[in-house]
């Protein structure tokens, strides 16, 4: 709430950086994707200046940093993200980082033309501006999605990576290695390695935390990928990401739910998002830390099918 009105497609969990989705359209829709089941809207230009004006204004938002402006995908309302853009750099003055999120370049790379291109520049050096794509096999990568990305580079964009495992389509080490070490001489950040999370209609595409966890084992200490190729494994929960290291997993349930060990703290999450409340699927432990129950997969041994 700012100024007594709901603010529209925002979110906050974290401390420096805070989500702006100024649509939910996107040129394509990716059956594991968490936001291509939110109901469909656009942000106006009022809605956007009031968000900018918020994170300036707003007593619990002088920590952030940075935001991920996401949706939908960005890149399909090309305006709208420029009128964004502006607004936060005359509104915002502790912002550094514009993140954004998007598909396009490999699903409608035609849409990367010199004006956007020269748009996102233009926004330099006020914000540094990172693009988040999503390649989930090394055969995404063709020469049209190549060439988009170099132009985006060209703007001074730097660029990550976050990919989905996925049962039956990237879920075995050569493709990994291959996928990880093509990102790397692209000169993308390989930043996560997403389990995929349980949606309905996905179940033939989910592998088992077990798997996905043997997969990252061989990613990372087997010597087939560079250093610098290698993501970290995480789920996606009802709290935020987690990533997975040892004791995370602390419980399974009969249901295959297993309960996660974050380190979120109940108290931050309230400082930096007043009206946040907890899931029913998490619990707050003895030291004020949140824990949360995820849905694993139950699958066969071996990765899925061709």
């Amino acid at each position: 709430m700012f100024e007594g009105q709901p603010l529209k497609g925002l979110e906050r969990l974290y401390r420096r950086s805070m989500v702006i989705e100024p649509t939910t359209v996107c040129a394509a829709h990716c059956r594991w994707c968490l936001r291509g089941q939110y109901e469909m809207f656009h942000l106006t230009n009022e809605d956007m200046t009031r968000i900018a004006r918020y994170i300036g204004e707003s007593d619990v938002t002088q920590d952030l940093r940075e935001v991920l402006v996401t949706g939908g995908d960005p890149f399909m309302v090309q305006e709208k993200l420029n009128y964004l853009i502006t607004a936060l750099g005359q509104h915002a003055p502790q912002l550094r980082v514009v993140r954004i999120g998007t598909r396009v370049p490999l699903q409608q790379p035609t849409r990367i033309t010199d004006d956007f291109v020269n748009m996102l520049a233009s926004h330099r050096p006020r914000f540094s501006i990172e693009v988040g794509l999503q390649v989930n096999h090394p055969s995404e990568l063709f020469p049209e999605v190549l060439e988009a990305v170099e132009r985006l580079r060209g703007a001074g964009v730097r660029f990550y990576d976050q990919s989905v495992l996925l049962k039956g389509v990237n879920d075995d080490l050569p493709t990994l290695v291959e996928l990880f070490e093509t990102l790397r001489y692209l000169d993308v950040e390989a930043h996560y390695l997403f389990h995929c999370i349980p949606l309905r209609g996905m179940k033939h595409h989910r592998t088992s935390l077990e798997r996905g966890l043997d997969l990252i084992r061989q990613l990372t200490s087997s010597g087939y990928a560079s250093g610098r190729s290698k993501p970290k494994f995480t789920l996606l929960t009802d709290v935020g990401k987690v990533t997975l290291y040892e004791g995370t997993i602390l419980d399974r349930d009969g249901d295959n739910n297993v309960l996660l060990q974050t380190g979120f703290r109940y108290e931050d999450r309230l400082s930096w998002n007043p009206m946040w409340r907890p899931p029913h699927s998490a619990i707050v432990d003895d030291k004020g830390y949140l824990r949360v129950w995820y849905l694993d997969a139950v699958e066969a041994d071996g990765p899925g099918p061709s």
